[in-house]
């Protein structure tokens, strides 16, 4: 009896095993089912919330053993007591290695993050870098684990974005697909980072897809709800931020110092990504004015961080020590506005000096600092009509990190979910309103679309600014043997008077010509040295360009709204 029992096992183990292969053999080929591709998403939002759980306990464990404290939420009390070598010398040295790894593995020096995500979901069919995503994330565990002051969210995004891509790639997905298994994964990486899984599932709806599309929601929900499952199995069903008192908002009164809060929070918001954005330029020109190798900004970057943290510890890292300590009013006027100002530099530094991270912790630290000193100073004025300075700290925190992102509905609800306070909702929905309607007036909507637009990568203005970019030339233009091409010497009649374009270019740089040359097509050529004459390819006709502009645009809106 016990052989033709062990025959039918191995006989079933077998037909298990054939079935699993059939199954992946026909969802590579005909795609996944909407079954299936839930279980697809659910397997991206365990794999993402994985690697930010990995991420973060890397981060604690090698910042644990290069600055020797077993209490890394106490890192900056106990980076206070450091000889100033020691302080110095930590930051440079990770500075150094993140260089390498930089000029190493990434053609232009420069950290992946979420920019680069929202790029890939426009432009890419949702598909990020691999081998450069996966240098970006070491570098950036190295940065934040020695002393950069920027925040693990951004680079934990554009990881669990490799992964989708991997499995992209293995799927053979096409773009709409790409596009919400990306979204799958950036909400997990969110969810899992903050344990936020309604502020995950619509950071990536809001932020990366910018679009809230009924397909797209279900299989996001269940990847942000298997990120934050991770989270808390990990770490507890805790918010990350305790607040000392239950808040309260002094009737409608106290709304006006809100609207004022916002305005300021947004002008703060502006300065902090303008002073990257100047750090950045001011960097690249240092570099090439000096011949700097590419590998060793990272680490001047990383001694000036040291030198200011001799004295002030709070710019290193995270921030969630001082973060924590603004939203429980335990810093005064001065430490709150001192704070703030050194944090902008720091992470001005950091990002300048192509270190790693990403924005969105160090705005959360920023916001915090300035609604703490605006509350002390508007509490102080009209103290019989006003609430807890924390509040403030509270509102400010989301109003900045809302203005910096982008994002003002799923900033506000990683604020209540971040600190699980839901009574003070309507100060915190006032504040961001008018910060992020202020700072998006002031730089392209957000600081990953400034980002992408300083890159010529111009996605602010929507679909039908970008979605030319994605055209080639040569696979809209008619070749110059097919029947309906245009004729062949006024094709090079035009060349000589210099109204051609290249068939690599994109459709993005030849609508421009139409309207300057008033022509209704434009011969294409391959363009070859100097003594070489330019080949004629065929030519782009107007009607055949504004055809395919249209076709996207017809299924971009098909995807936004299905």
């Amino acid at each position: 009896m016990g052989e033709p029992i062990k025959k039918l096992m191995r006989q079933g183990v077998d037909d298990a095993r054939t079935a699993c292969y059939e199954a992946a053999r026909v969802i590579k080929t005909r795609g996944p089912t909407q079954i299936q591709f839930w279980f697809i998403a659910l397997a991206i939002g365990i794999g993402a919330g994985l690697a930010a759980l990995f991420f973060r306990l890397g981060i604690e464990y090698i910042q644990s053993t290069l600055y020797g404290t077993e209490d890394i939420t106490r890192l900056h009390s106990f980076i206070a007591g450091l000889e100033w070598y020691q302080i110095v010398a930590i930051p440079v040295a990770g500075g150094l290695a993140v260089g390498v790894i930089l000029d190493r593995f990434t053609d232009d020096g420069r950290v992946r993050s979420v920019g680069d995500v929202i790029e890939g979901a426009a432009l890419s069919e949702g598909r990020v870098e691999v081998r450069r995503g996966l240098a970006s994330a070491v570098a950036s565990l190295l940065t934040l684990s020695s002393g950069g002051s920027t925040g693990r969210e951004g680079p934990v995004v554009h990881l669990a974005a490799v992964l989708s891509t991997v499995i992209c790639r293995w799927l053979n997905a096409n773009g709409i697909t790409g596009r919400d298994l990306l979204g799958c994964a950036v909400a997990a990486a969110v969810s899992a980072s903050f344990n936020a899984p309604i502020a995950g599932a619509l950071f990536a709806l809001e932020v990366v897809l910018r679009h809230f599309a009924v397909h797209a929601f279900a299989p996001i929900v269940i990847a942000s709800a298997a990120g934050t499952v991770i989270n808390r199995l990990a770490f507890g069903d805790v918010t990350e931020f305790v607040l000392p008192v239950q808040n309260a908002l002094a009737f409608y009164v106290e709304l006006p110092a809100f609207l004022i809060l916002g305005l300021v929070c947004g002008l703060v918001a502006v300065i902090l990504m303008k002073a990257i954005f100047w750090a950045d330029d001011f960097g690249t020109y240092v570099q090439n004015e000096t011949g700097l190798p590419r590998f060793l900004r990272p680490a001047i970057a990383g001694g000036l961080l040291g030198v200011i943290a001799i004295w002030w510890p709070h710019i290193i890292g995270v921030g969630y020590e001082t973060t924590s300590a603004a939203l429980q009013g335990n810093l005064i006027l001065r430490e709150a506005i001192t704070f703030g100002i050194l944090k902008v530099i720091a992470v001005a530094i950091t990002m300048g000096g192509r270190m790693g991270g990403g924005v969105f912790s160090p705005s959360l630290m920023v916001g915090a600092l300035t609604g703490l000193a605006f509350g002390a100073i508007a509490t102080s004025i009209f103290p019989t009509v006003s609430g807890e300075g924390t509040l403030y700290a509270l509102a400010g925190m989301g109003a900045v990190a809302a203005a910096v992102l982008g994002a003002p509905i799923s900033t506000t609800l990683i604020v209540f979910e971040l600190t699980g306070d839901w009574q003070t909702g309507l100060a915190v929905m006032v504040a961001v309103s008018l910060s992020t309607a202020l700072s998006s007036r002031l730089v392209d909507r957000s600081f990953f679309l400034t980002q992408l637009e300083r890159r010529n990568v111009h996605l602010a203005a929507g679909p039908q600014a970008y979605l030319l970019a994605t055209f080639k030339v040569s696979s809209v233009m008619r070749p110059a043997d097919t029947p309906r091409a245009a004729p062949e010497e006024v094709c090079w009649e035009l060349i000589r008077e210099g109204v051609y374009i290249d068939g690599n270019a994109t459709l993005e740089q030849a609508m421009p010509l139409f309207e300057q040359a008033s022509h209704t097509y434009i011969p294409v050529v391959t363009l070859g040295g100097e003594d070489s004459p330019p080949q004629l390819w065929g030519a782009l006709f107007q009607v055949d360009a504004l055809k395919a502009m249209n076709r996207a645009l017809s299924e971009t809106a098909a995807e936004e709204h299905s």
